[in-house]
């Protein structure tokens, strides 16, 4: 039986915020430049919502970046969307997506992100590598969990 894709039942805001470097990922149009050094900053607003700031080292060396926001899903407080798209578009379909922390350590150290569809999946880490072990399972928990991986792209140190 295949665990639960729903996302994890408590996300303190406070403490996900920060810079968080992925480790891995499923191949995502947004990021096609991407090739290293892959982070994200999450930094809580004062009206609710998150500042989300992606940036990543591309082919060529230069550093791509974007900024966003992501907003919380009510009733669901480990499921966020986030859009890049300016605010004036923010009532169009669309334009939000959903951003599920799907896997939390409890010191939040490390994360797993992914969305109802298993379309898109982060492993994430506060540091900028991953112990292979730790990474190992969160790859076996992601696939319970119905995540086809063999596209996933692994972006960091896992030793």
């Amino acid at each position: 039986m295949a665990a639960s894709n729903l996302p994890v039942p408590e996300l303190d805001i406070e403490r996900y915020s920060g810079t968080w470097h992925e480790i891995a990922r499923l191949p995502m149009f947004f990021q096609r430049k991407c090739v290293s050094d892959t982070t994200a900053i999450y930094t809580a607003l004062p009206d609710g919502d998150i500042e989300v700031r992606n940036a990543c080292r591309t082919r060529d060396g230069g550093r791509d970046e974007s900024v966003g926001v992501a907003r919380r899903v009510e009733g669901h407080p480990g499921a966020l969307e986030v859009r890049f798209a300016p605010r004036w578009l923010s009532w169009a379909p669309g334009v939000w997506a959903d951003y599920w922390v799907i896997a939390l350590d409890p010191d939040y150290q490390w994360a797993v992100v992914g969305s109802p569809s298993k379309r898109y999946l982060w492993i994430l880490s506060r540091s900028a590598g991953m112990d292979k072990p730790l990474f190992e399972r969160l790859l076996g928990e992601a696939e319970s969990r119905g995540y086809a991986l063999d596209e996933l792209v692994v972006t960091a140190p896992v030793d």
